[in-house]
């Protein structure tokens, strides 16, 4: 898979910085979604019934008791995107978390969503204090952070609540640090552990002094 061309648009932007990389996740890692998640559905006649770790194919019309078409669903999903301020808070101990590296390592969020969204996601994470540089992708993050790394040899760590996107960076940046982090750790038991290489973390209390010592921060 080849980099995003918008997201390399948006790397390109960036200040170059030789500091350890800590590149984030947004959601479920920093903001929460699967919680809120069921309540905008709910607002709108549907129900979240998480039977698989996917969204489509578990969004039900409370009117027919079925699930929606694939389509529907991702109407759905980004509607909640374009109203996220109205639902979406914060992760517990991210913020602390945070303001731990602030100033040691460059910090870079890395979101998959449509980059229409961008805007709209940037103006509510700062509205939370997150006022981090934000990347979105429509495509596999792996030649992103690759991209992101440049040709300095610094320590990388990547935390997100996807294995498949952990997976990936670990094919472009082999000795990047990757960390599963999950807001609802009841979720675990939907997926297959993850792959080998990549630490489990239950929370940002448990991440923080273990993404420290992978950056040497």
């Amino acid at each position: 898979m080849s980099l995003d061309p918008e997201t390399a648009r948006q790397i390109e932007e960036l200040s170059r910085d030789l500091r350890p990389l800590l590149v984030l996740d947004v959601d479920d890692v920093l903001i929460e979604f699967i919680r809120p998640f069921p309540n905008y559905l709910k607002s709108r006649g549907y129900e979240l019934r998480l039977e698989t770790f996917r969204l489509h194919g578990n969004i039900y019309d409370t009117a027919t008791d079925r699930p929606v078409e694939r389509e529907l669903a991702s109407e759905l999903i980004d509607g909640f995107y374009a109203s996220q301020a109205d639902w979406q808070t914060m992760t517990a101990g991210a913020a602390e978390a945070l303001d731990g590296f602030a100033g040691a390592a460059e910090i870079v969020l890395l979101t998959a969503m449509p980059h229409r969204h961008r805007d709209t996601r940037r103006r509510h994470l700062r509205s939370l204090g997150l006022a981090y540089p934000l990347l979105t992708t429509e495509a596999p993050k792996g030649p992103a952070i690759e991209a992101l790394r440049g040709p300095a040899a610094r320590p990388v760590a990547f935390v997100d609540d996807m294995p498949n996107n952990l997976a990936s960076v670990g094919r472009h940046v082999p000795d990047a640090h990757l960390f599963h982090l999950m807001a609802d750790n009841s979720l675990r038991e939907l997926m297959p552990p993850p792959a080998e290489g990549i630490q489990v973390v239950r929370d940002w209390p448990d991440a923080a002094p273990r993404i420290a010592r992978a950056l040497g921060i």
